[in-house]
């Protein structure tokens, strides 16, 4: 089947390197240094176990326009880079093509199919000028919660940290024949890529932790471990966790741990940094609006309050104004 990867980075690289080795027909949408190295030398994957993997050749493009008309489009950048590059994609869309979005918290489409008082919504939060929406027709959605960790450590190379889950489903929790075909190449290729009927139920679990853990992190330049035995920030995360919960169960979604399971698994990881704390350190743009401001939006949509999440949200975005208007990066270092 033909797959194009928009996003070719640290996840993109790695769904498209091990499709590719699997035998389909996979093209990335790269530019740079990236698209060079695709180019000239494929992708190459580095295995959780130091097991490295070449993909030789690869159809690499800049332009969405030369890859044609795709039976799945994996939609692999972060949530505030795809209202930039959605009006280009329509360039990949045939009649049946399916865009599977892979971005971390609330998805622009969550309301879509949902059912009951809320369906058919728009979340402002990610799409605010409604381009996403304008672009890429609900109906050729797939959702996935991404589990997996990876880095690009250089142009065309992949390193995997950990993990190899994506979860696939359908806005109506159907198990479709399309979610199913791809669950199935996913599989080839060597993933757990279940279709699940409760995709929502996912994005909610893994955004607990994104939504806390990640600005507190940010703020405060601590690792996963330091907040969470840190008493007073331990209290805050669980805090904006069960303010989450109530925004979750009133939207029809069940949490299936408890916050303390789920703050002794963030615990359990140890001395960690976060990624909004890594981009941080790193001067780039802060993932705020899909992992926060959703929820704020969310909150406001439902009637239920969430002070705590509604500091921290205040809190980061004017850290990310400040790092963004001084063109700026923020570390601690020794003395």
């Amino acid at each position: 089947m033909k797959i194009t990867i928009v996003g070719a980075g640290a996840i993109g690289g790695y769904l498209g390197a091990r499709l590719a080795l699997a035998g389909e027909e996979v093209t990335f949408v790269a530019r740079g240094a990236n698209l060079a190295a695709l180019r000239a030398d494929g992708i190459r994957l580095i295995e959780e176990d130091g097991t490295e993997r070449v993909a030789r050749p690869v159809r690499a493009v800049q332009s969405m326009a030369e890859a044609g008309p795709q039976d799945y489009v994996l939609l692999t950048l972060k949530a505030h880079q795809v209202e930039q590059v959605a009006p280009d994609m329509r360039a990949l869309f045939g009649p049946d093509t399916a865009v599977v979005t892979m971005q971390n918290g609330i998805p622009w489409w969550y309301f879509h199919r949902l059912g009951g008082e809320y369906d058919g919504r728009a979340v402002t939060a990610v799409d605010p000028r409604g381009v996403i929406a304008a672009s890429i027709e609900n109906e050729r959605i797939i959702g996935s919660v991404v589990y997996p960790a990876s880095e690009l450590v250089a142009p065309g190379v992949v390193k995997v940290i950990e993990g190899n889950r994506f979860s696939l489903g359908e806005p109506d929790n159907s198990r479709s024949e399309r979610a199913v075909r791809l669950s199935e190449a996913m599989i080839r290729a060597g993933f757990k890529s279940p279709v699940s009927t409760d995709l929502r139920g996912e994005i909610w679990l893994k955004l607990w932790g994104n939504l806390t853990f990640n600005p507190v992190s940010a703020l405060t330049h601590a690792t996963l471990a330091g907040i969470c035995r840190f008493p007073l920030t331990r209290e805050l995360a669980a805090g904006m966790m069960r303010e989450a919960q109530a925004v979750a169960e009133k939207l029809g979604a069940r949490m299936r741990v408890s916050v303390d399971k789920r703050i002794a698994g963030a615990e359990a990881v140890g001395e960690h940094k976060t990624s909004m704390l890594q981009d941080v350190e790193r001067g780039r743009a802060l993932e705020l609006d899909a992992l926060l401001g959703s929820v704020v939006e969310l909150a406001r949509i439902t009637g239920i309050e969430t002070p705590r999440i509604d500091a921290i949200h205040a809190c980061a975005s004017l850290l990310a104004a400040t790092l963004a208007a001084q063109n700026g990066r923020l570390e601690i270092q020794p003395l």
